[in-house]
């Protein structure tokens, strides 16, 4: 099954967006990632799902992908919900075409130098992840690439942007956990439906 960029069987996905950050043979870039996830605690991993346009559409691939495979480092930088502007300008063109940095700060962002890696990092993210490339992967129309955290941090004042269906979101009321007496009917109802093996 091919389900196609934007289509709606799949947008009910809501992530939030990766502003991956590299230098290489194509100069400091940023791109935007939607599908920048954790998929491991200990030792830190996080995933980024980079499209393949080379194999997608032709021509040259990405220069965020291409600066990864040169340097085997990223930068995660998860963009606050008020860089909604930067996010747009991060995915919306090449780094072969645009020098999307010199954009950004001329739209008022700033970066700085990470500690560990070459890569800049933007101030004022919900977080800054350093990392080292532990595999790429292809994975369809997409190349996954697996990080190694080497140096993190998060802010807890700063909100993560949400995005989904082509659009972005701030994260709204936060819905608590059921009731006391609601997580103690489901305790019960597991207990009397527990397998015995």
């Amino acid at each position: 099954m091919d389900l196609g960029w934007g289509n709606q069987k799949a947008s009910k996905f809501i992530t939030n967006v990766g502003l991956i950050t590299s230098t290489g043979k194509n100069g400091q870039d940023i791109m935007g990632a939607e599908w920048t996830y954790y998929v491991s605690w200990g030792p830190a991993l996080i995933n980024v799902h980079i499209a393949d346009v080379a194999k997608m559409r032709g021509g040259a691939g990405k220069a965020t992908l291409e600066n990864i495979r040169e340097t085997m480092e990223f930068g995660v930088n998860v963009a606050a919900e008020d860089q909604n502007a930067f996010s747009s300008i991060a995915g919306g063109s090449s780094g072969h075409d645009v020098d999307k940095i010199a954009v950004l700060k001329e739209m008022g962002a700033k970066f700085f130098n990470a500690k560990k890696i070459k890569a800049p990092m933007l101030e004022g993210a919900a977080l800054h992840a350093e990392c080292k490339v532990r595999q790429i992967e292809d994975m369809g129309d997409h190349v996954m690439v697996v990080g190694e955290v080497l140096e993190i941090e998060s802010h807890d004042a700063i909100m993560p942007l949400a995005y989904s269906a082509g659009k972005y979101y701030r994260l709204g009321e936060q819905l608590h956990k059921p009731e006391q007496a609601v997580l103690d009917k489901i305790s019960a109802l597991v207990e009397k439906h527990r397998k015995h093996k």
